[in-house]
């Protein structure tokens, strides 16, 4: 065995002794730790500066060009110094290894979202690498449909995709779509991005694997996997208002077909049959194994790379056959689609946990608690998240709820999942699906076009919260605030 191959070895090895070490130590050290009050400290307000500059430099991101994962994990390392120095500075001993206690914790919340998210995106990749979803737009793209029934099909398909190929994946390839068949109807394509964003962000609420927020609500045991779908309804009456207002404006026109075509590789089925098999999985761990669902989504990975083996030697001996080895062509390789993965947003991810952790123990997230729900009431409180999340991503605003873990009904856990998850849609920033929209689509779908919606995207908001309100009442406490 040569170095590196020894040097492959040792690492996992030497992370699991790692993991195995830190599991006990973190227990006993949580039942035993002591907090100090810090929000009139120098060092929080230092950690809001901090937070709130490299916040900035995340939403400007398509301006300067700077990847949103550096200021953050920049910010979180500086955060927590901050934070260690302060306690190692106590005279009590009991204050000293605080810190070191409270950033294992969110490290440990971290690594579940991780290695769920790193599943997740394999398994994506995998199905476009196989033709999965190219095959899929060219046949929206030659069945020769008019432009409001695109319209409506990419609305549709984006809302009932996105609870299992996530809000992200879903709009892309609905904007390909409506960009391949409106071509210079620019008035069409822009109106259609609005449409499959609020589809995507509203699909992606009432289900776990939809979006960030509702996996990290179900992975924190707040809400079960079959009580997400109390939110089918609320969910799809957010799209339809504005769906249907903006439909008002699309002519029902026949565009030309393009003649794309697109096929499925050897193994894209079994691909899309082990991914539903993932997903059961993730959900049979948690609801009847009472294990992490990241159990279920790393074993079907697991499945996922021996198949890819399986995969990788029949065209490696189909090539061989052709004689196209020399060709520039190369078999399969599964460990080529966990590189493609989103790195950038797995680091993102980072720092923002350990940055909202970091307020969280210096105190500042007891005092939002305390002003939201304490003086607010859960209702109007959780109707505001939605609201922040449209200006500030709703990854940080969630996890910030979750660390408080206010008192609240089921009823209001819901309602809080659903205005995290549809709340982006009011503005195009206020989600992963829009910015990401805006870059495929760029000058088409802009800031503003989609503000010009705002109003119809509201009335899908307080309509969709109204349903819940009523529809789901007997989750609420008798009395809502």
């Amino acid at each position: 065995m040569n170095a590196q191959s020894r040097g492959n070895v040792a690492l996992p090895a030497a992370l699991l002794g790692l993991v195995l070490w830190m599991m006990p130590q973190l227990a006993q050290a949580a039942e035993a730790v002591k907090l100090l009050d810090l929000t009139q400290h120098w060092v929080g307000y230092t950690a809001i500066v901090l937070f709130i500059f490299a916040y900035a430099l995340v939403v400007v991101e398509e301006e300067i060009h700077m990847r949103k994962s550096k200021p953050v994990m920049v910010a979180a390392g500086l955060i927590w110094a901050l934070i260690a120095f302060v306690y190692a500075q106590q005279p009590d001993s009991a204050y000293h290894h605080t810190a070191e206690v409270m950033i294992r914790h969110n490290l440990l919340e971290y690594a579940e979202l991780f290695l769920f998210l790193l599943a997740a995106m394999t398994y994506i990749g995998t199905m476009g690498e196989r033709g999965v979803f190219d095959s899929l737009r060219a046949w929206l793209i030659n069945k020769g449909f008019s432009l409001r029934t695109i319209f409506w099909l990419t609305g549709l398909l984006a809302f009932f995709i996105s609870p299992v190929a996530d809000n992200l994946t879903t709009a892309l390839l609905m904007a390909t779509v409506v960009m391949a068949v409106g071509g210079n109807n620019l008035g069409f394509v822009g109106v259609a991005c609005i449409n499959i964003v609020v589809a995507a962000n509203a699909g992606g609420a009432f289900s776990p694997f939809g979006d960030i927020t509702t996996l990290m609500v179900w992975q924190k045991g707040v809400v079960e996997f079959h009580e997400f779908f109390a939110l089918f309804l609320p969910s799809l009456v957010n799209w339809l208002i504005p769906a249907f207002l903006m439909s008002l404006t699309v002519k029902a026109v026949t565009p030309e077909s393009s003649g794309d075509k697109a096929v499925l590789k050897d193994g894209a089925f079994v691909v899309i049959g082990l991914f539903l098999l993932t997903i059961a999985m993730a959900v049979c761990a948690h609801n009847f194994l009472h294990l992490p669902p990241v159990v279920g989504m790393m074993t079907g990975l697991g499945f996922l790379k021996i198949y890819g083996y399986v995969l990788k030697l029949r065209e490696s001996r189909l090539m061989m056959e052709l004689e196209q080895v020399g060709e520039g062509k190369k078999p399969f390789n599964i460990f080529r689609q966990i590189e493609r993965a989103e790195w950038d947003t797995l680091m993102f991810f980072y720092g923002i946990i350990l940055c909202v952790g970091g307020l969280g123990t210096i105190g500042y997230l007891a005092m939002g608690s305390e002003l939201m729900y304490g003086d607010l009431g859960p209702t109007t409180a959780n109707i505001l998240v939605g609201l922040i999340s449209a200006v500030v991503d709703n990854i940080p605003v969630m996890f910030a709820v979750l660390s408080m873990m206010p008192e609240m009904s089921h009823g209001q856990w819901l309602l809080v999942t659903l205005t995290a998850g549809v709340g982006g849609s009011l503005l195009s920033v206020g989600s992963a699906a829009g910015v990401a929209v805006m870059g495929q689509a760029r000058g088409i779908y802009t800031f503003f076009s989609h503000l010009k919606w705002i109003w119809a995207i509201a009335l899908g908001y307080a309509a969709s919260i109204w349903l819940h309100l009523w529809l789901n009442a007997d989750l609420f406490e008798p009395v809502l605030h």
